[in-house]
Parts: structure tokens; sequence; C-alpha cells
């Protein structure tokens, strides 16, 4: 199967999705407790109330890290208020399930091409929520899309809000200390930022250039799972609003990336995703990294050992071609 990436799985790829579904072990409203006891992965709505209850029971998170579908496809079945209203339910569930003092992170995208929807949208409705706004992130992706007469748009937004007062760890990036300035006197010498530094590199501000978009070559690629986000980006999220064996969440799995960097950086996670598909790609992801200790499958895709017992002319009938 290394020659046969998965197609986007959220897009209409009917025969796929029919034919991978029975290799699921969740169906709606199902719940995956980890073996070694340190993870949840559960398949259903994040805007039902009754269902985030009973996956949290009496425990609550110190970080939430939300990646919603606000692509396209999400925008051919709902209006924008239609998607705000949505947000605003699984916004209600997060605040019940963070701690008094917690972190919220959220992904979302505007579009350009149409008023910027439904960033403005979505940033006035929590200005209503119970959160207070603390950041608004900026991560630059190495390649976007736009034309000859239009800037190439290549920018990830994250906004970051808090409920209460929760810890916060300064993040530095790999980029490192090249300009010298901001000098001083300290102690009768004439010092530069450099010297009076605590790292040798730039400490991680809110416009993020220094990590890699997610591409089919590297290891932590997902074939099938479009608009991936970098492992580096949601670990160093929960490193600056989380510490070792807290408990993380993620309404929206997708990848299973939140899931990953909790285990790589000693969290717990409960993750959530309405999609079957999408609930077994986690918990193989997960699985996956234990067994081999990578991230991902890079040129191969998490189903390919159902895969590869079919023939040429059956995967193209379900829609995988070379």
């Amino acid at each position: 199967m290394e020659k046969h990436p998965l197609p986007r799985l959220d897009t209409d790829v009917k025969n796929l999705r029919e034919h991978l579904l029975p290799f699921c072990r969740l169906a709606t409203g199902k719940i995956w407790h980890d073996p070694q006891g340190k993870h949840i992965v559960a398949c259903g709505d994040s805007s039902d109330s009754k269902f985030i209850k009973q996956i949290f029971n009496k425990s609550q998170a110190v970080l939430a890290v939300h990646d919603p579908p606000y692509n396209l496809v999400m925008f051919e079945k709902q209006t924008v208020d239609e998607f705000v209203v949505w947000c605003k339910r699984w916004i209600e569930n997060s605040n019940q399930i963070l701690s008094e003092n917690s972190s919220l992170y959220i992904w979302l995208g505007a579009d350009q091409n149409d008023n910027f929807q439904p960033l403005p949208q979505f940033m006035i409705m929590m200005g209503e929520s119970q959160f207070k706004s603390r950041s608004f992130i900026t991560m630059r992706n190495q390649r976007g899309y736009g034309t000859q007469k239009n800037w190439m748009a290549i920018r990830q937004e994250l906004l970051y809000y808090t409920k209460g007062s929760p810890a916060y760890t300064v993040q530095y990036t790999d980029i490192p200390k090249i300009l010298k300035g901001y000098y001083k006197e300290v102690d009768g010498k004439i010092t530069d930022n450099s010297e009076r530094g605590k790292s040798p590199t730039i400490r991680s501000g809110n416009v993020w250039v220094d990590i890699q978009q997610v591409f089919y070559r590297m290891q932590e690629n997902v074939n099938g799972c479009y608009g991936q986000k970098p492992l580096k980006s949601i670990e160093r999220i929960i490193e600056a609003s989380s510490a070792e064996n807290e408990l993380i969440t993620d309404f929206f799995s997708h990848s299973g990336t939140t899931l990953i960097a909790a285990e790589r950086t000693n969290r717990k996670c409960i993750t959530i995703d309405i999609d079957p598909i999408f609930a077994e790609i986690s918990i193989r992801r997960l699985e996956h990294l234990r067994e081999t200790g990578k991230p991902g499958w890079q040129a191969s895709n998490p189903f390919a050992k159902e895969l590869s017992k079919l023939n040429r002319h059956e995967l193209k009938a379900i829609g995988i071609t070379e």
C-alpha cells in the first residue's frame, strides 16, 4: 500500500468509506479506553452535552485544543450562522469540562474570498462566552494557494483563550538569536539582549514561522487526513499550557495529532471524533507510535494491511489509484 495513498476521507468517497467502516472499532456513542490507562478515544458529537458528560464523568481538563472542521466541505453543508450556533454548543461543553484555571486553543480558518468567514463571526460569539481572549496566533505554511492577482494564502489562525488564571510556560523556538540590540547597563557593563537572555534561541511569539507544514514525505504524515496539524505546533501548545500527567482534550480528533502529542509529552488525553473512521485512525496512530516509535505512516496509510488484500481493480472501485 506504499504506492496507494488514501484520498481525502472528509470528501465524497462513499465506496472507500463503506469498505473501511467494518474495520473501525467504534460506532457512534462508543468509547475506547487505552489499555495503559492514559487516554480515551470516543466516537460521537462534541456538541452533545450528555455525551461529553458521559465521557468525562467527574474528570476536568486543564487544556483544550480544538480544530473544528471549517473548510469548504463544512460550508457545503452549513451556513456560517449555522456553523457558529453549532460552535457555541461545543464551546459551552468545553467550559463544563475545563478546570477552574484552564486554557483553550482553537484553530480556525478565514476565507479571504468571502469576507474572511467564519473567523469574525466566531470571534464575536466567543466575546459572549465565559472565556477571556489572550492571543491571536498565526502559523505560517511553507506552501499555500492563491493567484497572480492576490497575496498567496499561507497562514493558519489559532485563537488562545483562558478561563480563570492558568499557568503558562514560556516556549522557545529553534531560531538562534542573530540580531543584537536592546542595549542597557547591567552591573556597570553595557550588555545586549543576547547576553541577558536565558536562551540562545528566540522566544516564541504569536507568529510561528519555525514549524514545518505536514506533507507526504514527513514521518508524521497520515494519508487521508486533510489539513493535518504539525505535531510540533500541538506540542508547543501542550508544553506552554499544561504540565506532565495533567489531562488535556480535543473534541475533533481527526488524524489524532493531539493524542499523539499528549503521549509524547506525557499527558493524559481524552479525544473525540464524530466520524468512526477518524476515531479508528487516532487509535491506530497511537498503537503505531507505541509499536514502532513512528508518529505516522509517511507514504503508507492506517489501513494498509486491510487494503493490501485488494487487487488493482478492487482498489480502483473504491477510489484508490496509484
